[in-house]
């Protein structure tokens, strides 16, 4: 029996993982690194588009496959739960391959001097043999963000990007084609007074200083080309504040002393280790529980395992009981973005004035009167890719969650984040256009973080989701520190979230065995 399970189950399942893992870095590599066809943030290349992507073969290939396996008990079905699991295992590796493949595909280009980066394609990697960094003609940009609740962690972080130019040899002072990136970073307390922030950021601005002075802009092993990441607009900044010269030259090199040939071995055991924890976890997964020997009967003899396969594909969007309020959800976010699309205002992404015309928030207009923005504004989406990422998330969510809470709770769940998530927007950011439902979706993950935390789950279920669940909060919060994500927003509807899981666990511990 347990070989057949190898057979029928493991093996598919593993084989999907591997595939698609090396099918979309392939493509990665074939379309963005060695074609260079078009660019992408490093987020939505490595990130967003994986996550997107590996639920297909989560419905079309392990869904089936766990439909053999007797996966109910009198009080739950852990189809579900088994898919989320498989899901993050895909998702995960193929994440961390993106990273390992951009490190270990930079080519390495020998260049005599600087000069020579312009007559040829560029690369991730470069060394140099003749050059010379003029530390006087350095430039800077700083900027500044805040992170944490607005209560007691609440963080101001500081950031100083450096670009120095970099040129042939100390008697050549023409443009310079290229420049050497340095980055300095500062946190501290948004709660302290004005006179110790400003202290702060005084000691912060003389060490950056000092350490520059010090630093040997000349002695490096190789150089790192920034990409499409989020400190490229910082350097670029800088760049464009450098009154020496008129510089549209934007390419950028970080100083890197580590050998060369050792700059991925960390990603690869990371990947290695991931790889091999998700294959043991998929096995006990799969050899514990026993066949349904009815669907096994209906695969071996050739049919589906279900006789409505298609019903299985609406699922996520029909309304029944115990998931009626998810689907629903979908419906208004999917049909608020098809009527702006229809509108002609787009496809794959909305200009802002547009999206304040259909109730975005902004602080000056929603504190003057049209407070219906803090609610409008959570079904509007900037983007085709926006709007996927949060209707993935929901569907998730709304999986684990909505069963239990029940149809009304859910919805306060929801629609209360999502109103405290656009009043922490507001609040924090003085004129930037917030849209999306991240932040009442973050609240959905914030009254499940809640229960996981406060033990309304069995002690089996909790282990399994606690980690996975704070790691995915973690990265998304991470995420929004890079930039054009409105990160006040995740933060309220989080902070909100949890609160009501607090809230409402008491009532919820007798329901809990459910799980």
């Amino acid at each position: 029996m347990r070989t057949k399970k190898l057979k029928l189950i493991f093996l598919p399942i593993l084989l999907t993982i591997v595939g698609f893992c090396g099918l979309y870095t392939y493509f990665h590599w074939l379309f963005l690194i060695k074609l260079e066809l078009f660019s992408m943030t490093d987020s939505i290349v490595n990130f967003m588009i994986p996550c997107l992507l590996s639920t297909i073969p989560v419905f079309f290939v392990f869904r089936p496959r766990l439909k053999l396996l007797n996966l109910n008990t009198k009080k739950r079905c852990w189809r579900d739960v088994y898919l989320v699991l498989l899901w993050l295992a895909l998702m995960g590796s193929t994440v961390l391959a993106q990273d390992y493949l951009e490190k270990i595909t930079g080519q390495l280009t020998q260049l005599d001097h600087i000069e020579e980066i312009n007559n040829q394609n560029l690369t991730k990697y470069y060394s140099l043999k003749d050059y010379y960094v003029d530390k006087s003609g350095f430039s800077l940009h700083m900027s500044f963000n805040r992170s944490g609740s607005k209560r007691s962690n609440k963080k101001i972080n500081i950031r100083t990007y450096i670009v120095v130019p970099i040129y042939k040899s100390r008697i050549s002072r023409s443009t310079p084609s290229a420049w050497l990136g340095l980055t300095y970073s500062k946190e501290m307390s948004d709660n302290l007074s004005n006179e110790e922030k400003e202290a702060r950021f005084e000691a912060f601005t003389k060490q950056t200083a000092q350490d520059f002075e010090k630093l040997n802009v000349n002695q490096f092993v190789y150089l790192e080309r920034v990409g499409y990441t989020g400190n490229r607009e910082g350097f670029i900044e800088a760049i464009k504040k450098n009154k020496k010269f008129n510089s549209s030259n934007s390419i950028v090199l970080l100083p890197q002393n580590e050998p060369f040939e050792s700059r991925a071995d960390s990603l690869f055991r990371g990947l290695v280790s991931a790889f091999v924890a998700s294959v043991l976890v998929l096995l006990m997964m799969i050899l514990k529980p026993n066949f349904d020997e009815e669907a096994l009967k209906r695969f071996e003899g050739g049919k589906p395992v279900t006789e409505n396969e298609f019903g299985d594909l609406i699922f996520f969007f029909k309304p029944v009981e115990n998931y009626f309020v998810t689907p629903i959800l979908l419906f208004l976010n999917i049909a608020v973005f098809v009527a702006m699309v229809c509108s002609g205002l787009g496809f794959m992404s909305f200009q802002g004035q547009d999206l304040l015309a259909w109730g975005a928030n902004l602080r000056p207009l929603t504190t003057e009167g049209e407070w219906w923005r803090l609610l409008t504004s959570t079904f509007l989406h900037g983007s085709l890719i926006h709007l996927l990422s949060n209707l993935y998330g929901l569907v998730f969510i709304g999986i684990l969650l909505e069963p239990l809470l029940g149809p009304g709770k859910y919805f306060i769940g929801y629609f209360f984040s999502g109103i405290v998530a656009s009043c922490a927007s507001i609040w924090w950011y003085d004129a930037a256009i917030s849209v999306g439902a991240s932040g009442a979706i973050f609240g959905l993950y914030g009254i499940f973080l809640a229960l996981l935390m406060t033990k309304t789950f069995s002690t089996e279920f909790s282990q399994v989701f606690l980690i996975n669940t704070s790691v995915f909060i973690a990265y998304n919060l991470l995420m929004g520190l890079t930039g054009g994500i409105d990160n006040a927003a995740h933060i309220g509807g989080l902070v909100s979230g949890l609160l009501f899981g607090l809230l409402w666990r008491v009532g919820l511990k007798r329901e809990a065995f459910l799980y």
